[in-house]
């Protein structure tokens, strides 16, 4: 009879548990991206197998929220073009409108009426889409700049002026 390897156990229910702990935040990014509830649970499952089978690099990642969130991205693209049978670039205009803000939950954000807040999201989906891009990830996913820069492979600078632009576009609105 065989005793069952309780290091594996471990690992398993600790992976558990960090999966947990992200899964909402990136079901809502990948739901946003992909338009569709199930679409977004295959893509973040598929970002979980691909996390579990580099799960002894994981120690050396800097930044888990913006990694996972790397690979969320690349994963819903990816996926997006299989579905289309497309070799273009997916923009953000094509993945669609979805309430970007509602998982905001500060106090001071919730202060913020329904109406108000469809109206920032409506102007957020009429950026031009890498402006959108940039500030989703600086705003809302709250990845830092230089994080954002190397995954999109623009600079820090050019993120400032994307966020600026946004910021500007929004309060001329109120």
């Amino acid at each position: 009879m065989q005793l069952p390897n309780h290091r594996v156990d471990v690992n398993e229910r600790s992976f558990k548990r960090f999966a947990e702990s992200y899964t909402n935040d990136l079901l809502h990014y990948a739901r946003y991206l992909a338009h569709s509830k199930e679409e977004a649970e295959e893509i973040v499952s598929d970002v979980f197998l691909e996390v579990w089978q580099n799960r002894e690099k994981i120690s050396e990642i800097q930044n888990i929220k913006a990694w996972l969130l790397t690979i969320t991205h690349n994963k819903a693209i990816s996926y997006l073009r299989k579905k289309d049978s497309s070799t273009s670039p997916i923009s953000w205009d094509e993945l669609g409108e979805c309430a970007i803000l509602d998982n905001l939950q500060t106090p001071d954000e919730q202060l913020i009426s329904q109406e108000e807040m469809a109206r920032i999201n409506r102007i957020i989906n009429k950026l031009p889409p890498r402006c959108k891009e940039v500030f989703v990830l600086a705003k809302i996913e709250r990845l830092p700049y230089k994080e954002i820069a190397g995954m999109l492979g623009i600079s820090v600078k050019t993120i400032n002026i994307h966020v600026a632009k946004a910021l500007e576009l929004i309060s001329e609105a109120f």
